[in-house]
């Protein structure tokens, strides 16, 4: 089977389940219509191992396939075709793995919902936009899955759209990644018109990095000036689509969809397609200093800033999206500083270990929520940590419970769980990239230490300790059913153990990942890397500090979250930060405010008292009808011309002729 019959079956398989949900998933049953859809991404999934295994088999050397071309005008032609090489295989797997297991754990998530059919049916147009997004072979044909991707986060974000908050974060969403998009386009016309000055009509990825070098010296704004305002462009569109400052501010409110909607957005699909992006035009982004310079600063505050604000959030599942913005933000560092395969990494074990928390997360809410209902107290938030506590004593240690604390320790960055090989080589990196101690490395440490309190204290607050709920509630609670917790003690085998393909030289290991697997894709050779070469002692203390950071947050949230009181379980954490301070955090800098006063609402205005009175007064009643009362009265003014005396129109006849003669002879 070539690699042209494999990437259309990975993209025809979830297209079919698609189409049959969209033409006659109403008229079949629930169960029927989640399993064809299950199927659908499942098929996916297999073909994608065939994918991953034929490209470990020709060794390094990329598959790039035509299928037909697209457009054709002057020099340029565009083709839709396929791009297989080790990140794509990568991303393949992630994607259409994380995906099918989002899909069983939705089976029993969804059971009772309103839209049951139409919400599969927009889970597997999610799987394929993205699906079309990695494998596409040049720069327009990812756009399509970028624009895809965009579309159906919209969709599955205002799925509950009869709820104003799901509604109004759906048009949230899809507005800000408007911007970015904007962005993404000028950033590929001058990308295209660049290289079309030197005689280079091409688009596609293989040969953009063949031919990216002659940027180099084709700069009207000085030394790298127009390569450098190009990626900054292209990381102007991966700001909105990976949730990074200014325009993070879609993801948190993302949350108003279903539960693994969001695991599907934070974890395998949309955010994660600026990393790739960038990781795909690797050789682009190298030769701009300044421009990676400015990705890994903007990284790093996003990482720090984010992790702020997640130490004070309620809502179990906005704690988790202030995560997914900072660890973003380490992946951004990993690739902004040029160690592409590092922001990879983490992009990979990130895509386990947040899945599971957001799935562990929706099992937590359904067990409360029933609980909650068991009990006629549906009043109360079921996604509130403060609700909560002492439910790891009420469910089984192989389930929710035991999934989450593997989840927890992964992005806590304990060894040797996944997230502290990757998390710990983007630190070593950023302090090799910095010849020593520096602003991005400094941020990253930090966030790294709080990132571990917050989601300590989420676990506390939720797991153990005293119970808050009433004693009928808590007596109530019982395991989510065996669709749900599947899928869960699937990613926590991977949360744990997925970060073992890049082990550190310091523990006597070889990093497979890095600089076996994708050293194709990102050859130093190929693309001049900045060497990230660090001494052993160096490496270690390193690793200490990464760990004791970890620790550090671990145990510092476990003494003032072991025993909270019932009314306010923040009550340490205040008296530590300050109440101004942590009721800054709470409100989120007021940054949603902020943008509301300096830019929501002067479009309002403008929109609502300048640019509707213009239309409809200018517009349409000067211009459109006033030309037509122009024309009534044109009409009622020449209509007296037309008599229906055949003499008449003989007399106008000759007149008209003896003026065209008049004219000719004077």
């Amino acid at each position: 089977m070539d690699f042209a019959t494999i990437g259309s079956l990975i993209l025809i398989c979830p297209l079919i389940g698609f189409l049959i949900n969209v033409f006659i998933g109403s008229k079949l049953p629930e169960k029927l219509s989640a399993g064809i859809a299950t199927l659908a991404v499942f098929g996916s999934f297999i073909f994608s191992v065939i994918a991953f295994i034929k490209i470990h088999e020709g060794v390094g050397i990329p598959a790039d396939v035509d299928l037909f071309t697209w457009m054709a005008a002057g020099r340029i032609d565009i083709s839709i075709g396929f791009l297989f090489d080790q990140l794509s295989g990568i991303m393949l797997l992630i994607i259409t793995g994380i995906g099918t297991l989002i899909h069983i754990y939705s089976i029993g998530y969804m059971e009772g919902e309103v839209r049951y059919q139409r919400f599969f049916t927009y889970l597997n147009l999610f799987i394929f936009s993205m699906l079309i997004l990695v494998l596409g072979k040049n720069i327009p044909m990812m756009f399509i899955g970028w624009e895809g991707v965009g579309l159906c986060s919209y969709l599955l974000i205002g799925f509950y759209f009869e709820k104003d908050f799901a509604a109004d974060a759906s048009k949230k969403a899809f507005i800000v990644n408007r911007i970015g998009d904007f962005c993404f386009i000028l950033g590929m016309f001058l990308l295209f018109w660049s290289l079309a000055k030197k005689g280079v009509f091409t688009l596609d990825f293989v040969e953009l990095n063949a031919n990216a070098h002659i940027l180099r010296d084709t700069s009207i704004w000085g030394d790298y000036g127009l390569t450098t305002v190009i990626c900054l462009l292209f990381f102007g569109g991966a700001t909105a689509k990976s949730a990074q400052i200014p325009l993070y501010v879609w993801l948190p409110d993302a949350m108003a969809g279903p539960t693994p909607v969001s695991a599907l957005i934070h974890a395998a699909t949309m955010v994660t397609a600026g990393i790739y992006f960038i990781a795909r035009n690797n050789v682009l982004f190298s030769i701009s200093p300044d421009a990676q310079t400015i990705i890994a600063t903007i990284a790093a505050l996003t990482a720090f800033f984010a992790a702020t604000i997640g130490l004070v959030q309620n809502d179990i599942k906005k704690v988790l999206a202030y995560s997914t913005v900072s660890q973003l933000g380490y992946m951004f560092i990993g690739v902004g500083i040029g160690a592409f395969s590092s922001g990879v990494f983490h992009l990979m074990t990130h895509a386990f270990f947040k899945a599971l928390l957001f799935l562990g997360a929706g099992s937590v809410i359904h067990i409360v929520h029933h609980s909650l209902h068991h009990s006629h107290e549906d009043d109360k938030d079921a996604q509130d940590i403060r609700n909560m506590g002492g439910l790891g004593k009420k469910l089984p240690k192989f389930g929710t419970y035991g999934t989450f604390l593997v989840a927890w320790l992964a992005i806590c960055g304990i060894p040797p769980f996944s997230g502290f090989f990757s998390k710990d080589e983007i630190l070593a990196k950023a302090w090799a990239w910095g010849d020593g101690f520096n602003l991005v490395w400094l941020l990253g440490f930090l966030g790294a230490i709080l990132t571990a309190f917050y989601m300590t204290r989420l676990v506390y607050l939720t797991f153990f300790g005293e119970t808050r709920m009433s004693k009928k509630a808590y007596d109530s609670i019982h395991e989510s059913p065996a669709t749900m917790t599947f899928p869960l003690m699937v990613l926590g085998l991977f949360a744990f153990g997925i970060g073992l393909v890049g082990i550190p030289h310091a523990f006597g290991g070889h990093n497979w990942f890095g600089e076996t697997w994708l050293a194709p894709v990102f050859s130093p050779e190929t693309i001049h890397l900045k060497g990230f070469y660090l001494d052993l002692t160096t490496d270690y203390i390193l690793i200490a500090a990464s760990i004791g950071a970890a620790l550090f947050g671990i145990f510092l949230a476990k003494s003032w979250y072991t025993n909270v009181d019932p009314a306010d379980p923040d009550k340490k954490l205040k008296s530590v930060i300050s109440t101004p301070v942590y009721n800054l955090l709470s409100n989120k800098y007021y940054i949603d405010e902020l943008y509301n006063a300096v830019v929501v609402r002067p479009i309002h205005f403008v929109s609502k008292e300048v640019l509707a009175v213009a239309d409809m007064q200018i517009l349409d009643g000067w211009i459109v009808n006033g030309t037509g009362k122009a024309f009534v009265y044109l009409g009622a003014g020449v209509k007296h011309l037309q008599t229906g005396y055949v003499p008449h129109y003989a007399l106008s006849l000759v007149v008209g002729a003896i003026f065209v003669v008049g004219y000719f002879i004077f």
